[in-house]
């Protein structure tokens, strides 16, 4: 109804150098809703987001909030406006304690002369349900309750419009059902809330409509209920639903048929609990179970990148001693980490450098790749992963995370892996470089590379692998393969031990 309408942008054009960035965009949030924007990295919603947040300026259009138009020129108009966002990387300052946080830079208030700021935080903390106090330390707090913390400054701040920009993409189930609580309590409370995620499957559990943008321009806005989630995916990257109905038959049976390629028995390491595994040349398989189940330990066990404490490994029925990463990687073993920032690029090195780095250390530093070799991988694999980089020089850190991961991908396939782990390789990244990885794991099984995926995307590893390992407690439970492959086998594996 027009009544609940809260926030309206109608018309909203921006451009850049060269760029049109949003085209004729409009957007509506009503009072006690959750709306998800969703769209690719490149679709807008960032630059929609900071046209609402004053950060950017629009080249033409309108905003208005509850029916009266408003100019936004800097996040202090926003922020008077009734408008707050909350980012995914927290803002707020760990040494000071949470209620400092929530007012800090409003210290001619009232609550801050009299120093009742912590009654004060304890009180709103109370009322939206946030289990913490004021006098605890941000620090000390998990990611999710720095994250309330944040939603309860804006909140305090009398927000009518709250952004959540990733909010869930560092936070574990519990931390995220908590997260959503609080989310649908700001709801009841007539807040509107605008949502932006990578991941499908929260989009459909806490949202009550969805806005699709597309190259900068308006897909359109739906109803959850009336877009399936193939639907969505669809309109989000532009294919049709056949060709998103099924990456391709994974021919587990054709796999299995293959001489196993690597085989390890009781290897255990600093991290990881004795486990036995296998895989097949040519075989996708995976690692499955909730966040802390030793599912990324198990994998560092096999490329040596902890301290190993025992177990033997066999590659092709030889026996071989894995002990650091470079055994494994003079073994044909390439392993792309949970973390990119922290164990992937060198945010500060080129694109180029970022993509040799791999093969050099193979090579050895007395015998460096020469600049022209160089050039001509990285142009190479720019143009078969589909970089989007400025140039092969530009640093590795400027680009989105998505196409960071391919510099990542394509510093392993430049080695040209016998067997390639790949652990979160589609974590924070838009639904069609998602695609692409996963199209490229079954290219890659095709032609008779060993593929080990894991993703906290359960729909993902069953799109992709044809056997799960499942683990729980840091144990291996179960194994999954046929027509155990399915959701539901999963959940009730990790749950009751054996399947």
């Amino acid at each position: 109804m027009k009544e609940d309408v809260l926030l309206t942008m109608r018309h909203i054009e921006k451009r850049f150098p060269g760029v049109l960035a949003l085209n004729d965009v409009d957007f509506t949030l009503r009072k006690g809703e959750i709306h998800a924007l969703m769209g690719e990295n490149g679709a807008g919603k960032s630059t929609l987001i900071k046209i609402l947040t004053g950060v950017y300026q629009m080249d033409r259009g309108e905003v208005t909030i509850e029916g009266t138009p408003i100019s936004i020129h800097s996040p202090q108009d926003a922020q008077n406006n009734g408008i707050s966002t909350v980012y995914q990387e927290i803002t707020l300052c760990p040494n000071l304690t949470v209620a400092e946080n929530m007012f800090i830079g409003r210290e001619d208030s009232a609550w801050i002369r009299h120093k009742d700021y912590e009654k004060r935080a304890d009180e709103i903390l109370e009322k939206l349900g946030i289990p913490t106090r004021g006098v605890t330390q941000l620090g000390r707090c998990s990611l999710a309750i720095q994250q309330m913390v944040a939603i309860a400054r804006a909140v305090d701040m009398k927000c009518k419009v709250l952004i959540l920009d990733e909010p869930t993409s560092s936070l574990d189930d519990k931390e995220v059902n908590m997260l959503f609580k609080l989310m649908r309590d700001l709801k009841a409370q007539g807040v509107g809330i605008i949502f932006v995620t990578h991941f499908l499957e929260q989009v459909y559990e806490v949202s009550d409509r969805i806005t699709v943008l597309r190259n900068g321009e308006l897909v359109g806005e739906y109803p959850v209920e009336q877009l399936p989630q193939v639907e969505l995916v669809a309109k989000m990257i532009g294919k049709s639903l056949d060709e998103l109905s099924n990456l391709g038959e994974k021919n587990e049976k054709a796999a299995e048929k293959n001489d196993v390629f690597y085989e390890a028995e009781s290897l255990s390491s600093s991290q990881a609990l004795p486990f036995n595994f296998k895989i097949h040349k040519g075989e996708v398989n995976g690692f499955t179970g909730l966040l802390g189940s030793g599912r990324s330990e198990s994998v560092r066990a096999i490329f040596g990148a902890d301290k190993i404490n025992g177990g033997t490994v066999k590659i092709k029925g030889e026996n071989v001693k894995i002990t650091r990463p470079i055994d494994a990687m003079k073994h044909g073993i390439g392993y792309l980490a949970e973390d990119r920032k922290r164990d992937g690029i060198i945010a500060e090195l080129s694109v180029r450098e970022n993509i040799i780095l791999a093969l050099q250390v193979m090579n050895g530093f007395f015998k460096p790749i020469s600049r022209s070799e160089s050039e001509a991988f990285a142009d190479e694999y720019i143009k078969v992963l589909n970089i989007k980089t400025a140039s092969r020089e530009t640093p590795v850190g400027s680009l989105s995370g998505g196409n960071q991961q391919k510099v990542i991908l394509a510093r392993w396939l430049l080695t040209h892996p016998d067997y390639l782990i790949l652990d979160e390789p589609t974590r924070g990244i838009d639904v069609g470089t998602k695609l692409e990885i996963q199209k490229l794991v079954l290219k890659l099984a095709e032609d008779g590379v060993s593929v080990t995926f894991i993703s906290s995307e359960v729909e993902e590893m069953l799109r992709t692998c044809s056997r799960l390992i499942v683990m729980r407690d840091r144990h291996v439970v179960g194994e999954l393969k046929g027509d155990d492959l399915n959701q539901a086998q999963v959940m009730k594996t990790i749950a009751g031990g054996e399947a």
